[in-house]
């Protein structure tokens, strides 16, 4: 497209260099101080930027304005628009834009799941405008990032929770570096890029495959005779059709400030990856489900559709969105980043320590963050973190833990990046990072921040950030707790600092592990140490109301227990209507389509038994007709199991159906109706391989995984 990034990046984007232009000098340096330092915006400096919001927004050709939030059932951002148009007077309307309209909505509360926090009689909830997330124009329509709680205060989306968990390690954070005498420092901002995976399929094709529209996966079809055992799609040249869609989307997310940087096809083939820079992690947030939007969208337009689904083909990598997370100052000092100086790397250590603890002490928190229906079928396969959570360090920086755990408080440093020479001629000398990457590690250090791989690609990422970052500050604020307690008790300062962090680094030994997650061993080490292992997603969410987790989310002030009860709730609804959607089209799909189709070339092929008796003499034709009596009893024999098991699936959906905890009728769902899922699936799958292609119409894996 020839776009030059630095003419169009940001275009639709009320940021600062519109704001420093279109509000008053003194009313700007307000908003960027209730931006960076909080507080609360009065309602006529909320009409001033309302204003001059609205009037950008008509010269980029908006007629609505909506508050955008994230309930958190969903994993796109909600809307509701209105028009700026006023009252008619005298048969005229103007355009209008509030302080008002800007700062506060109010969406219906009750027809989103909210686990019972509103009843459908208590419709009334608020989104509220997030200062510190940029509004930006899409298409015909100026959008507000806002956050969404009940009319009776309690969060009913995953941004308030949030920035309360970024608030939270913000605070304990700047506590910590009081410790080592900083006294500048006046928040600490969590920062993370988002990548994300997801497919591409034709959408033709897709439309004659039900079970991809409605559960966006394939619940049946058999592996091609290729797929992606020659890895020769991964970082390989990106087929023009493809690059032409990410062109398309590359303009449209740098107009919306987005900075999409990387791109590349993934290991499946009809995998892609789209990553951006790093931002303050509530922005990136919503640029992420801005991006997903946009991928979706923009697919229609080249013909193609975008799936997000964790894993919409079986036996082929599924997608992931590996979101790297670091911790950075005010004044731009990345706390995951060594220092070259031995005072620098004493609060790296720290930060790394107390990363590390918060991780083993809530490590099947974050795994129930990253668990939902769909990456269910990810995790543990040999492409995608394990389903148990560990954190890979590498051998640098495992020493240096080792090194913690024995050495004196003056011994506490860490040697900066070492030089390496490659003996390749023309290769400059290179620097390379502490640590190697491990790609089967589900929380792995990589050089300056940690990498948590373990997240869906159709996630909200939001959930897995604010338990992270809420199980940090935890434990930064016991770390403190205990080194003042010891200081009180006249121990100096770093030496009660590494009593500590020993107490600690001994402690949680457990999570960490370098090795290959893959590996059974790993699952049978990890089971050893006393990790989490459970694989049921349902039995997972249970962590969510453990009383470490509920004393962890109060005492940072991020979620109450009557919150988290609530998402339980929803959670365990939203799984179970799920595969009850993956039960009635699988059902549908064989008893109208499969066995139909299954049974029309059967006949076919008796017919042509029958033509045999008439050709041949009797041994001959039995002879020749013998392949075709095999396969014609071997088709009645795959419809016959498939049609007892759907019936017996739709008795066993009856039965769960009756169950009134949402939790148990998960489980039911889960232990039961899963494996029909799966038993069905195997037989339609077999029978794939033997139909003839011209009846059997549904698009199999060859023709959707491959791009023409």
């Amino acid at each position: 497209m020839g776009v030059n990034i630095e003419k169009v990046f940001g275009e639709n984007v009320f940021d600062d260099a519109v704001m420093k232009v279109r509000l008053p000098k003194s009313d700007y340096e307000t908003v960027k101080k209730l931006m960076y330092e909080g507080g609360e915006i009065t309602e006529d400096l909320a009409d001033v930027v309302a204003q001059a919001m609205k009037e950008w927004a008509l010269e980029k050709g908006a007629t609505h304005f909506t508050h955008v939030f994230q309930p958190y059932v969903i994993s796109v951002g909600a809307e509701k628009h209105d028009s700026f148009a006023s009252v008619p007077i005298d048969g005229k309307i103007e355009n209008t834009f509030t302080g008002k309209d800007l700062l506060m909505g109010e969406p219906d509360a009750s027809s989103f799941p909210s686990g019972g926090l509103r009843a459908t009689c208590g419709a009334r909830g608020y989104t509220a405008w997030d200062i510190t997330s940029p509004v930006y124009v899409k298409e015909d329509t100026l959008c507000i990032p806002t956050a969404f709680c009940s009319y009776t205060g309690e969060s009913l989306d995953t941004k308030t929770p949030l920035l309360k968990a970024m608030h939270a390690v913000s605070k304990q954070g700047v506590r910590l570096m009081r410790l080592f005498g900083d006294q500048d420092t006046k928040r600490i901002f969590s920062y993370v890029g988002p990548e994300q995976e997801y497919f591409l399929v034709d959408r033709e094709k897709y439309l004659k495959r039900p079970d991809l529209m409605y559960s966006g996966r394939t619940l049946f079809g058999a592996m091609p005779p290729k797929g992606q055992e020659m890895d020769d799609h991964y970082f390989g040249a990106i087929k023009p059709r493809v690059k032409a869609f990410m062109e398309d989307i590359n303009v449209q997310l740098w107009k919306l400030g987005i900075t999409a940087k990387t791109e590349h096809n993934e290991v499946a083939p009809a995998q892609h990856e789209i990553a951006p820079i790093f931002s303050i992690s509530n922005v990136a947030l919503d640029n992420n489900l801005l991006v997903m939007d946009v991928l979706k969208k923009t697919a229609t337009k080249h013909g193609l559709v975008c799936l997000l689904h964790e894993k919409p083909f079986d036996g082929i990598n599924g997608s992931g969105k590996h979101n790297n997370w670091s911790l950075t100052t005010d004044d731009g000092i990345n706390l995951f980043k060594p220092g070259k100086k031995p005072e620098e790397n004493k609060l790296f250590q720290l930060v790394l320590a107390c990363t590390m603890a918060a991780v083993d002490r809530h490590a099947v928190l974050l795994r129930l963050a990253a668990s939902n229906t769909g990456n269910d079928h990810r995790l543990g396969a040999n492409e995608a973190p394990p389903a148990i959570i560990s954190s890979f360090l590498g051998t640098q920086l495992s020493k240096v833990l080792e090194h913690l755990e024995k050495s004196e408080p003056e011994d506490l440093m860490l040697a900066g990046k070492q030089g390496m020479k490659l003996d390749i001629a023309r290769i400059p000398e290179l620097l390379i990072d502490n640590t190697d990457r491990n790609r089967t590690s589900p929380f792995a250090f990589t050089g300056n921040r940690f990498e948590f791989r373990a997240v869906g690609s159709e996630a909200n990422c939001a959930s897995a950030m604010l338990a992270l970052n809420a199980a940090v500050a935890e434990q930064l604020k016991t770390f403190k707790t205990e080194v003042d307690a010891k200081i009180a008790d006249g121990k100096e300062t770093f030496a009660a600092i590494l009593e500590v962090l020993r107490k600690d680094i001994k402690e949680c030994k457990a999570i960490h592990f370098d090795g290959n997650g893959y590996s059974d061993e790993w699952k049978a080490e990890a089971a050893r140490r006393g990790l989490d292992c459970e694989t049921s997603v349902p039995v997972i969410f249970d962590n969510y109301l453990k009383e470490s987790s509920v004393r962890m989310f109060e005492s940072t002030g991020v979620m109450t227990r009557k919150e988290l009860e609530a998402r339980n709730e929803v959670k365990w609804e939203t799984y179970t209507k799920k595969i009850q959607i993956e039960a009635r089209v699988l059902g549908d799909l064989a008893m109208n389509h499969i066995i139909p189709t299954a049974t029309r070339y059967q006949t076919s092929l008796i017919d042509n038994v029958y033509k045999m008796k008439d050709l041949f003499p009797a041994d001959k034709a039995s002879a020749l007709s013998s392949r075709n009596l095999e396969i014609i009893e071997d088709i009645a024999n795959r419809t016959n199991f498939i049609k007892e098991k759907v019936d017996e699936m739709v008795e066993a959906r009856k039965v769960a159906n009756k169950i009134e905890s949402e939790r148990e009728k998960a489980i039911a769902y889960h232990d039961k109706i899963v494996p029909m899922l799966e038993a069905i699936r195997y037989h339609i799958d077999k029978l794939e391989l033997v139909v003839d292609d011209q009846i059997w119409t549904l698009p199999k894996y060859r023709e959707l995984l491959f791009i023409r």
